[in-house]
């Protein structure tokens, strides 16, 4: 079986890795390189039988993740592997989450590579090891933290939000207009509750949470 496989990426040293990996992964293989998104898609629209696109997340053209959730809206059966330079676990989760078949940093080995190939042409998702399991870790932790979200009161809810613009205690005091020990109070509640020390970790904490927003039409 002749397998083809898509290279998208704009440095063609990395392609030419990619390539020699791609070579140790199958025998008998057709590689077609792209290094923008534009050539991505005549790249796919010339080879609608391609069976895997290896796409950088960086790509010229491309913002965020808006090559990989073109291609699964346009060709939901075409499996896409997202390559970065990257190890970030939301940037990968997030990848997977809006249907990659797998995500390999950079620093991934050229036989690991050739492992994520032939495991994602075989059907499964391949991840670094350790991965899978610091993502559902993060998962948990997101899930306890939302559950203690809820337990804050109204008041005490937009007093958070009031900290994650950046107010003073003084300047929320004044919006809601309370008094300033009110407000600290407050503010020790809504630590307790989270289970937070201080400021830092309550915006950290709640930036779990967030979601990218949709582009706004100019």
């Amino acid at each position: 079986m002749t397998y083809k496989i898509i290279i998208a990426d704009d440095h063609p040293l990395f392609r030419a890795a990619l390539k020699q990996a791609v070579g140790q992964a199958v025998d008998d293989v057709e590689v077609i390189e792209a290094d923008t998104i534009a050539e991505l898609q005549r790249s796919v629209e010339e080879n609608a039988e391609a069976d895997l696109v290896l796409l950088d997340l960086n790509m010229p053209g491309a913002h965020g993740f808006s090559g990989l959730v073109f291609m699964r809206g346009q060709y939901p059966g075409l499996p896409v592997v997202m390559i970065s330079g990257t190890e970030d676990i939301q940037v990968i989760r997030k990848a997977i989450d809006y249907g990659a078949s797998g995500f390999i940093p950079k620093s991934t080995s050229l036989q690991l590579i050739a492992e994520a190939i032939r495991a994602v042409l075989n059907g499964d998702v391949w991840l670094p090891a350790d991965v899978q399991g610091r993502i559902d870790r993060l998962e948990a932790e997101t899930c306890d933290f939302s559950e203690k979200l809820a337990t804050l009161t109204p008041q005490q809810f937009r007093v958070l939000g009031m900290l994650m613009e950046g107010l003073l205690n003084k300047q929320i005091a004044y919006e809601l207009d309370v008094s300033e020990a009110t407000i600290k109070a407050h503010i020790t509640a809504v630590f307790r509750k989270l289970g937070v020390r201080n400021r830092t970790q309550a915006v950290i904490a709640v930036q779990q949470l967030e979601v990218e927003r949709p582009a706004v039409p100019e």
